[in-house]
């Protein structure tokens, strides 16, 4: 982590000490610009697993946070903002960024 820039080992330093309910991301042990993120669903839904667990991945770019964070869902999800291949279509991940957004907040 010496080498990421300090808003990032900020951010992961947050994510580790306030702990959001339902709601967990963890940076990849080789790079910690990968993270796994963990969502729980809603109430009395289920995934293709059979559970109500919503498993995505967040990569943050060379440029962030200046660049928008990529995220996508690693589970099939039919939603008309989700293609095929689990890539979110939301302006905020494109041309509406903000600087304001956190890997935490992102996900949620």
């Amino acid at each position: 982590m010496v080498s990421l820039p300090h808003r990032i080992i900020n951010e992961i330093q947050h994510l580790l000490a306030e702990l959001v309910p339902d709601f967990r991301a963890e940076p990849d042990e080789n790079n910690a610009h990968d993270f796994q993120v963990l969502i729980a669903g809603p109430q009395d839904t289920t995934s293709e697993a059979g559970l109500r667990l919503l498993k995505l991945e967040l990569f943050l770019p060379e440029e962030y946070p200046t660049a928008a964070s990529k995220i996508c869902f690693m589970i099939k999800i039919y939603h008309p903002n989700i293609d095929k291949l689990g890539r979110i279509c939301l302006d905020i991940l494109k041309d509406k960024w903000s600087l304001a957004l956190q890997i935490h907040t992102v996900p949620l």
